[in-house]
């Protein structure tokens, strides 16, 4: 599919077919094609935990504003931010450091150089650290759902939950702050796709900065 066509493709869907599921070969080839996403250092902050069976779906929709489509969507993608993975001896900055040194760009003895420039970054304050693991699994997320689209399936980004709530029922480490849930399935028999949203114009979003 052409990526403009994915664009215009792509919604919001609230209704899942629950009969038509989600093979895992499918699934792993999104993540596959998402984790290809931007991501600062290369640190690849994120993880995601992906719930098929149904009492826990019932668990997390209790959670959800008890939303339909979390137990109706065959497959629910729980997103993790990393706010802790641009620490030193971390598996991500251990192989990304190791990564740059394979390929040259940096010296082993340019390690500390390194460090200072993750910790300067992303460590120099908590709100920092949650920036940094949040906008990364954000840009991750939205990777995944271009990826759905150009494969036939529809999504539903959710932030609408009881983020202390999922945390604690489903036992995510304090490490871990969860931007969003998604559903990912085929479209409910039936059910129309609403037309595309209003959307700002770019004369709309350009910002002037002052002199």
């Amino acid at each position: 599919m052409d990526f403009k066509d994915v664009m215009t493709a792509r919604r919001a869907v609230n209704f899942f077919d629950p009969d038509r599921d989600v093979p895992q070969a499918d699934l792993e080839a999104m993540l596959e094609t998402a984790v290809r996403a931007p991501s600062g250092f290369n640190l690849q902050p994120w993880k995601v935990a992906v719930l098929r069976d149904p009492a826990r779906k019932a668990k997390l929709r209790a959670l959800a504003w008890d939303q339909p489509k979390v137990t109706e969507a065959p497959v629910v993608l729980m997103f993790l931010a990393d706010t802790q993975a641009w620490k030193v001896y971390e598996p991500s900055f251990e192989r990304q450091f190791s990564y740059l040194v394979e390929t040259g760009r940096f010296k082993p003895e340019e390690r500390d150089a390194f460090i200072a420039a993750v910790q300067g970054i992303y460590g120099e304050t908590p709100e920092k650290a949650l920036a940094f693991g949040v906008k990364n699994t954000a840009f991750l997320a939205m990777t995944f759902m271009y990826a759905a689209a150009d494969a036939g399936y529809v999504t539903h980004p959710m932030d609408g939950f009881d983020h202390d709530g999922v945390r604690a029922a489903f036992g995510i480490p304090d490490r871990f702050w969860i931007p969003l849930l998604m559903a990912v399935g085929h479209l409910k028999p039936g059910v129309a796709v609403a037309p595309a949203k209003w959307r700002f114009s770019p004369d709309d979003i350009l910002y002037t900065l002052p002199e």
